[in-house]
């Protein structure tokens, strides 16, 4: 709180964790649409406005909504990249007692079946489930966030419900 009793903005900002490659992507992602994707739609609303009447042309309306749609995955990765705050090996260590499952963190479970399983939990916009990169907030990552290993968690899913054993927890990085 401020003086005053009116919050801090500062205090109640977002931060995202993300890796260091999740970071590197969404920079990449950035840097290509501020320099190259702007252009290629400037060029399209420039084209369409070359060819006649904008009042009637869909090629017109449909480079207004591309650079909508542009302008804000910019804004929208500029405020990410803002607040991102870039996981490290020593993040996790000023936790005292035995690790709980939460954003950061590589999880190795077991099914009934005695299958294994690992996943990194990560943020929403840095999920790939192809890639062992699950979100927090995906059924999974829900049923698992802020146990601990030893614990039995269900998890319910599209296929039907599956019980893991959290058999380790350990920082990603």
């Amino acid at each position: 709180m401020s003086i005053g009793g009116q919050s801090d903005a500062k205090s109640e900002r977002k931060v995202y964790h993300l890796t260091p490659e999740g970071f590197a992507k969404m920079q990449e992602r950035l840097e290509y649409l501020r320099t190259v994707k702007r252009k290629e739609v400037a060029d399209y609303i420039h084209d369409a406005k070359e060819a006649g009447d904008i009042s009637e042309s869909s090629a017109y309306e449909d480079a207004k909504n591309q650079q909508a749609k542009v302008e804000g995955e910019i804004l929208t990765l500029e405020q990410l990249l803002a607040s991102a705050e870039i996981m490290t090996p020593d993040m996790h260590d000023q936790v005292d007692g035995p690790p709980a499952v939460r954003i950061g963190m590589q999880v190795e479970v077991e099914t009934e079946r005695g299958t294994k399983r690992t996943f990194n939990i990560v943020e929403t916009f840095e999920a790939d489930p192809k890639a062992g990169l699950i979100s927090d907030q995906s059924p999974v990552g829900k049923a698992l966030v802020g146990h601990k290993a030893g614990d039995e968690v269900d998890v319910s899913t599209p296929g039907g419900v599956t019980r893991y054993t959290i058999l380790s927890i350990r920082p990603m990085i």
